[in-house]
């Protein structure tokens, strides 16, 4: 095997638009891509990431998978207390932060109801 990474994750949501500011705005993704795709209506490739990470998410809606079917993606803080509190201004409703041998951790959902642990070590 020679895989090096995981490049892509998809991700699937109900609307495309809500997801796209979610991201970018509460959680401050970087837009990567938003172009026409051809498989439904009005779908696009909409493809965002935090800035500077290897690892992207398509927010989808023309995948058979069920949009807030997907928990436990991990994602990594160096600021745990000042990531909560920004979540919270932009209106998400956070759990936490709890203390765990690894580290502290939070967690949170998406519109759709995708389950996020925001962790710093």
């Amino acid at each position: 095997m020679t895989i090096t990474r995981v490049q892509r994750l998809s991700l699937p949501v109900t609307d495309q638009d809500r997801a796209k500011d979610f991201y970018t705005g509460a959680l401050g993704f970087q837009l990567l891509g938003d172009t026409p795709v051809p498989f439904g209506d009005d779908a696009r490739w909409l493809e965002v990431a935090p800035p500077g990470a290897a690892t992207s998410l398509v927010l989808t809606t023309w995948l058979e998978m069920e949009p807030g079917g997907v928990t436990g993606l991990m994602l990594e803080t160096a600021d745990l207390d000042a990531d909560l509190a920004r979540l919270r201004d932009a209106g998400v409703t956070a759990h936490g932060p709890t203390d765990t041998p690894w580290g502290r951790q939070a967690t949170f959902t998406d519109p759709d109801g995708n389950g996020f642990v925001l962790a710093q070590a």
